[in-house]
C-alpha cells in the first residue's frame, strides 16, 4: 500500500485534511452537517493521492455562478448558467430577479437541498416555471417522494443528495424519479465510483462541488472531464466561499469555465492553515 503523507487544516471555519501521495494530492474535507459518510469522502481522497484520475475526454468545464441573496449582476452574467438557493415561495421573487437579470439564455437552476414536503414542493416549482428552468435540485428528501414530485410538475428534477452509491442510482432509475443527476465525488467515495454511479443512473449528469479547496474541486474537474457527455454547467466555482486556499494558482473561473488541471499546495499555505489541535 503506498504510504501517504498528511496535513491536518484549518482554511476559515472549515477543517481540511490533504493527503499527499504517489499520484498527488487529495481532499478529505466532509462539511458539518452535510449527508455524507467520513469514511467514504476519505477514500476519495486515498484515490486522488493513489491513483489519480480517469483520462479526460475535456479540458475545460463550464461552470455555474451561485446566488443565494442579493447578487451582483455583473458578477454572474459571464456565466452560462446560475444557480439559485431556494428555500420556499418567498424565493420565487430572487429566482425572477436573476432570470431578468442574466436574460434568456443562459441556463438558470434552483436547488432546494431536500427542505420540502411533496406537496410543498410541487406548488413552488409550479410557481418557478415561468422562469424557464433547467432543472429544480434535491426539492424533497427522499428517493420516493422525488418520484412523486416528478410526476406532478413540469420542470425536470435533480436528484443529489439523496443518491449515495450505485444501488441509490439504479432506484432513481427504476422509479423514474429525476431527469437530472448531481455528483459530488467526495460523498461517492472518487471519481471512479461516482463515473460508476452516473452510469447506474443513466442520466445527464451535473459535477457539483462541497466547497473544497483547489485541491478539492481539482478532483470535481477531473470527474466532470471524464464523464462521457456533459450538458450542463457545473457547479464547481465555489473556492469564493472559502476564508482562503491551499495554492498559490487557484481554481478561479474565467469566461464561465475552469481548466481542468492538476493543483499541488504551496507549502508556505500548508504552514499557514496547519491545526496542531486536531
Amino acid at each position: 500500500m503506498a504510504v501517504l503523507t498528511e496535513r491536518r487544516l484549518r482554511v476559515g471555519d472549515r477543517v481540511v485534511t490533504l493527503l499527499h501521495g504517489p499520484a498527488g494530492w487529495g481532499e478529505w474535507s466532509p462539511l458539518p452537517g452535510y449527508p455524507a459518510d467520513p469514511e467514504t469522502c476519505r477514500r476519495a481522497a486515498e484515490e486522488a493521492a493513489t491513483a489519480g484520475f480517469p483520462s479526460p475526454c475535456r479540458d475545460r468545464v463550464p461552470v455555474n455562478a451561485l446566488v443565494d441573496g442579493p447578487f451582483v449582476v455583473e458578477e454572474i452574467r459571464e456565466y452560462p448558467a446560475v444557480k439559485v438557493k431556494v428555500r420556499g415561495a418567498g424565493d420565487v421573487g430572487l429566482v425572477a430577479a436573476v432570470r431578468d437579470a442574466v436574460g434568456p439564455s443562459v441556463g438558470l437552476r434552483a436547488d432546494a437541498n431536500g427542505a420540502w414536503d411533496v406537496d410543498t414542493a410541487v406548488h413552488v416549482i409550479g410557481m418557478l416555471a415561468r422562469y424557464d428552468l433547467e432543472y429544480v435540485e434535491q426539492p424533497v428528501a427522499t428517493i420516493d417522494d422525488l418520484a412523486r414530485v416528478r410526476r406532478r410538475v413540469s420542470v425536470p428534477v435533480a436528484a443529489d443528495e439523496c443518491v449515495r452509491s450505485t444501488a441509490d442510482a439504479q432506484r432513481v432509475r427504476a422509479l423514474a424519479a429525476a431527469d437530472v443527476l448531481v455528483l459530488k465525488q467526495q460523498p461517492l467515495g472518487g471519481v471512479r465510483a461516482a463515473l460508476a454511479v452516473a452510469d447506474a443512473a443513466a442520466l445527464p449528469a451535473v459535477v457539483s462541488s462541497m466547497m473544497e479547496t483547489s485541491v478539492g474541486l481539482a478532483a470535481g474537474l477531473a470527474l466532470a472531464a471524464a464523464l462521457p457527455e456533459l450538458p450542463y454547467a457545473c457547479g464547481l466555482a465555489t473556492l469564493g466561499a472559502l476564508a482562503g486556499d491551499v495554492t498559490r494558482d487557484p481554481l478561479v473561473p474565467t469566461h464561465g469555465a475552469l481548466t481542468v488541471r492538476a493543483v499541488a499546495p504551496d507549502p508556505a499555505l500548508l504552514d499557514r492553515y496547519q491545526d496542531d489541535s486536531r
